[in-house]
């Protein structure tokens, strides 16, 4: 592998450091966009519970905010409660915003990756065709070993770009679907705890 790394040039430097940032983000993403941690299963229920006993207070509101993402916009939306409907629904609607800026951290980073691997294999491509094409100048076409240094750097590279490039853009497009998807079920259960605080209310 080393071999094959030197024989594609000072190009595959970066090329690999993309890579290794790549997989990082990866890893780091679908750990932190994991269901449980953004949205665990008895935080819901917790809050119906609390609200049900009237046992809702400022510890209470604390403790949901750091205790998930998904607590994060509720707590929101139960301080701005008190202000009516509209008001706690606006507090969602900022709250989400903020988690999903936080849930899409390092994803515009992956992107520009899979974006830029594949232009930087194309530079050592050309870099080596040019190499090829000056040997061919200074010595003529017959010297085969130097051709095939240059031919050799340019398919490294290429290759070495789009190995990159491709699985980041799968991975790139996986994880942001599975933000969409975690924001829609946040936001339907959002809506669901405002309707339900405001038509106790108005039964009231």
């Amino acid at each position: 592998m080393f071999e094959i790394i030197k024989a594609g040039g000072w190009l595959m430097v970066p090329i690999v450091l993309c890579s290794i940032v790549a997989i990082a983000i990866t890893v780091e993403r679908f750990w932190a966009l994991r269901l449980a941690k953004v949205m665990p299963k008895d935080q819901l229920p917790k809050v119906w519970m609390w609200i049900k006993n009237h046992e809702l207070d400022s510890a209470k509101i604390k403790e949901l905010k750091s205790g998930s993402l998904f607590g994060y916009i509720l707590s929101s939306g139960l301080t701005a409660s008190k202000h009516g409907r509209e008001a706690m629904k606006d507090a969602i609607q900022e709250a989400g915003n903020h988690v999903a800026h936080e849930m899409e951290k390092f994803l515009s980073t992956l992107g520009t990756i899979a974006a830029i691997a594949p232009l930087l294999g194309l530079l050592g491509t050309v870099l080596g065709m040019i190499e090829v094409f000056t040997a061919i100048m200074v010595q003529g076409s017959g010297n085969t070993g130097v051709l095939a240094g240059g031919i050799s750097q340019a398919l490294i590279t290429t290759a070495a770009g789009l190995s990159v490039a491709i699985p980041a853009v799968i991975f790139h497009r996986a994880l942001t679907r599975r933000v969409d998807d975690l924001l829609v079920i946040m936001e339907q259960d959002s809506a669901k705890l405002v309707d339900a605080i405001h038509s106790d209310a108005k039964s009231s």
